[in-house]
C-alpha cells in the first residue's frame, strides 16, 4: 500500500469521526441521529484500492474440508508412507545389503516391531494370570457356600449349583454367635489400630526429625521387627503378659503378678508400646512420609512460637492425614485376618479369624453335637463363614478405597 493510499484513508477517517460528531451535536432526538448516522454511512468513505489492500492483509480463513476431501487427505498420507515402509521380511531379507549403521537402524525397527506386538501378549496372560489366582478361590467360596451338602459330591456340578439356597449362612450365624463375635472383633480391631497409629505416628516422625543418641541402634531394633519372624519372640510375650508385672512393682505391692491372658488389655499394650501387629512397618512408613516432608513448614511453626509437640499435632499431621488413613486401614486388615498371634492370648475363640480357623468342628458341634465326624462333610459351612468374614472388611475398602490408594501413593511404599 502506498503512502497516498495511506493518507487518503486517513483523511476519509477524519472527516467520518467530523461527521458523526456534528450529527451527534444537531441531533436533538435520536430519530434524527439514527438518520444522520445512515446518510453517512451511505456515502463512500473508503477509496476501492484502500479496501482491496485492507482485504488483502486480512488472514484468509481457514476452509472446511468435507468428510470425502478429509478421507482423501487420510488416504494419500497413508500412501505416501507405505511407500517408504519396509516390512519386516524385507528387512530379513536384505539385511546382508546393509552396511553398519543401516543394520543398527532396522535392528532397532525391526525389535521395536517385535515388541509392540508381543508385550500385549504378556501383558494379557500376566493380568489373567493374576485375576485368575485372586478371583478363583473367591468364585469357588460363593459357588460352594450357596448350595447344599449333598451337591459337593455330585460330579455333574462344577460352578453353578442346581439350587440356590441361603441357609448356610444362618446355620454359621447361629453357630458363632455372629453379632458377638463381630462386636469383639471390631473392639480389638479398632482400640489396636487406633493405639498403633497414634504411637507409630509419633515414633516415625521421631526418627524423621530429630537426631538424639543411639537413634541408630533403636531404629535398627525397629528394622529387626520386620525382619525377624513373631515365632521367635512370642513365648516370651506370652509370658511376659501371663506373669506380668513391672520392675517386680505389682508383684511387691499385691503379692502376685498379674495375669493379662485372655484379655483385650495384652493386645492394646502391645499396641500402645508399639509392638503391635506389623508395628514395625507402620514405624518405617510414617518416617519415610515425614522425611518427605519440606523442613521450612517446622521452621515456619517454631518462629510462630509452636514446640516440638504443638508442631507434630498442628501442623505435621494434617499433611500426613492420608497416611494415617493408610497405616490405620493396614492395622485393621492385619489384625483382621490375624488368628496366630490372637489365638496365643486367648484361650477360647475370640474374634471371626479365630473362628473361621474352627469352623467347621463348630459347625459339627452346633448340628450333631459331637465332633467326632470329618469336617469336609460340613466344607459348605467353612466357605459361608469365609464368606461373613470377608464381607465386613470389602464394606470398609469399598467406601475408603480413593483415600486408601492416595495414602499409599504419597507414603513411602513406594518411594
Amino acid at each position: 500500500m502506498s503512502e497516498k493510499d495511506l493518507e487518503t484513508m486517513n483523511t476519509s477517517a477524519e472527516e467520518t469521526v467530523e461527521a458523526v460528531e456534528e450529527a451527534t451535536a444537531e441531533a436533538a432526538t435520536p430519530e434524527a441521529l439514527g438518520e444522520a448516522i445512515k446518510e453517512i454511512n451511505s456515502e463512500e468513505t473508503t477509496q476501492p484500492e484502500a479496501k482491496a489492500e485492507v482485504a488483502k492483509a486480512a488472514p484468509e480463513q481457514p476452509v472446511k474440508k468435507t468428510r470425502k476431501e478429509l478421507k482423501e487427505e487420510k488416504k494419500r498420507q497413508k500412501e505416501a508412507i507405505q511407500a517408504y515402509h519396509v516390512s519386516n521380511w524385507q528387512i530379513i531379507k536384505n539385511y546382508h545389503t546393509y552396511n553398519k549403521k543401516e543394520r543398527a537402524h532396522y535392528k532397532y525397527i525391526f525389535m521395536r516391531r517385535i515388541t509392540e506386538k508381543v508385550w500385549p501378549v504378556f501383558r494379557f496372560l500376566i493380568l489373567f494370570g493374576l485375576g485368575f489366582v485372586i478371583l478363583y478361590p473367591l468364585m469357588y467360596m460363593v459357588s460352594t457356600a450357596i448350595r447344599p451338602q449333598e451337591q459337593m459330591n455330585d460330579p455333574s456340578i462344577m460352578w453353578i449349583p442346581k439350587n440356590v439356597i441361603f441357609s448356610n449362612f444362618v446355620t454359621v450365624w447361629e453357630a458363632i454367635n455372629f453379632p458377638k463375635v463381630l462386636l469383639q472383633t471390631i473392639l480389638i480391631n479398632v482400640v489396636c489400630s487406633l493405639l498403633q497409629v497414634v504411637t507409630c505416628g509419633i515414633t516415625g516422625y521421631g526418627f524423621a526429625r530429630f537426631k538424639f543418641k543411639g537413634k541408630g541402634l533403636m531404629f535398627g531394633i525397629v528394622i529387626l521387627q520386620i525382619i525377624v519372624p513373631v515365632q521367635v519372640v512370642l513365648i516370651p510375650l506370652f509370658m511376659q503378659f501371663r506373669f506380668f508385672d513391672i520392675f517386680g512393682i505389682i508383684k511387691l505391692i499385691t503379692g502376685s503378678s498379674i495375669n493379662l491372658v485372655s484379655t483385650p488389655a495384652a493386645l492394646y499394650m502391645q499396641a500402645f508400646f508399639c509392638n503391635g501387629i506389623r508395628a514395625g512397618v507402620f514405624i518405617l512408613l510414617f518416617r519415610q512420609f515425614f522425611r518427605g516432608l519440606p523442613k521450612e513448614l517446622e521452621d515456619a511453626a517454631y518462629l510462630d512460637g509452636c514446640g516440638p509437640v504443638k508442631t507434630f499435632v498442628k501442623v505435621m499431621v494434617p499433611n500426613a492425614k492420608t497416611s494415617f488413613l493408610t497405616v490405620f486401614i493396614f492395622s485393621i486388615v492385619w489384625y483382621w485376618n490375624d488368628s496366630y498371634v490372637t489365638s496365643m492370648f486367648f484361650n477360647e475363640p475370640f474374634t471371626i479369624a479365630m473362628e473361621i480357623e474352627n469352623i467347621g468342628l463348630t459347625v459339627m458341634k452346633f448340628l450333631t453335637g459331637d465332633t467326632n465326624g470329618s469336617v469336609s462333610d460340613y466344607l459348605v459351612y467353612v466357605e459361608a463363614g469365609c464368606l461373613m468374614s470377608l464381607l465386613p472388611i470389602l464394606i470398609m475398602y469399598i467406601f475408603l478405597q480413593k483415600h486408601f490408594v492416595e495414602g499409599v501413593e504419597r507414603s513411602g511404599l513406594v518411594s
